[in-house]
C-alpha cells in the first residue's frame, strides 16, 4: 500500500472507481483494461496497481460502491416511514432498484470472475458492502412485516438476492437481441426493471 494518509489513499482508490465506472457506461467490461482506466484518471497504469491489482478488483470495488449507496437507500425507507402495507413496500423496493441502474448491470456480471480474480482483502471488503445491503433490506422487511417470522425473513432474502441477478438483462434489451427474438418467434413481454422488482417482491410478501 502506498504512503500517504487514509483520506489521501481513500480519495485515490474512489478516483480510480469512478474512472472506471465512467468506461463502464460506454464500454463492455471486456474492452476496459488498466490502460484504459489509467487514461482517464490522473495516475499512470503502474501507480493504480499500488491500490488495485486487477481490473476485477475495481470492478468489485464499484460494486461494493453500488451496494452502499442502495443500503442507504432502504435505510431511510425503513427510518423515514411508520407504517407501510406490502403494496407501498414493494413499491419502495422497487423504485430503490430502479434508481440504481447501475447496481443491477453489474450484478448481471460474472460474480466467480470478478471475486476469483481479487485479493482476499478486497473480496472482505466487497463481501461487508454486499451483507449491509442484505441485513438493511432484512430489517426494512421485518419492520413493515410483522408477520414475517425469521424463516420468512430468510425465505425473501434467499430467494430475492439471486433474483437481482436477472433484473438487468429483462429489463434492459438492446435492438439485436429484440431483433434474434422476433426471428425466433419467442414470445417476449417487455418490462421495466421497477415492474420486475414490484412484482416479484410484492409476490414474496404472500405469507
Amino acid at each position: 500500500m502506498p504512503k500517504g494518509s487514509i483520506e489521501l489513499i481513500n480519495a485515490r482508490k474512489e478516483e480510480i472507481i469512478s474512472a472506471c465506472e465512467t468506461l463502464y457506461k460506454t464500454m463492455s467490461f471486456k474492452e476496459i483494461t488498466m490502460k484504459e482506466i489509467a487514461n482517464v484518471t490522473s495516475f499512470t497504469r503502474t501507480a493504480i496497481y499500488n491500490y488495485f491489482q486487477t481490473k476485477e478488483e475495481i470492478f468489485l470495488a464499484l460494486l461494493a460502491r453500488e451496494y452502499e449507496k442502495w443500503a442507504d437507500e432502504l435505510e431511510a425507507v425503513t427510518n423515514n416511514n411508520e407504517k407501510l402495507s406490502a403494496d407501498e413496500l414493494a413499491d419502495k423496493i422497487a423504485h430503490s432498484l430502479d434508481n440504481r441502474i447501475q447496481l443491477l448491470k453489474l450484478v448481471s456480471m460474472n460474480h466467480f470472475d470478478m471475486e476469483e480474480n481479487s485479493r482476499e482483502e478486497r473480496l472482505i471488503e466487497f463481501k461487508a458492502s454486499y451483507g449491509r445491503a442484505r441485513e438493511n433490506m432484512r430489517e426494512c422487511v421485518r419492520k413493515f412485516m410483522p408477520n414475517m417470522n425469521d424463516k420468512d425473513l430468510q425465505d425473501f432474502i434467499y430467494s430475492f438476492f439471486p433474483f437481482m441477478f436477472g433484473i438487468y438483462p429483462y429489463a434492459f434489451v438492446n435492438d439485436r437481441q429484440k431483433e434474434a427474438m422476433a426471428k425466433s418467434n419467442v414470445g417476449y413481454v417487455y418490462m421495466t426493471a421497477y415492474e420486475i422488482v414490484y412484482n416479484c417482491v410484492r409476490k414474496l410478501l404472500e405469507v
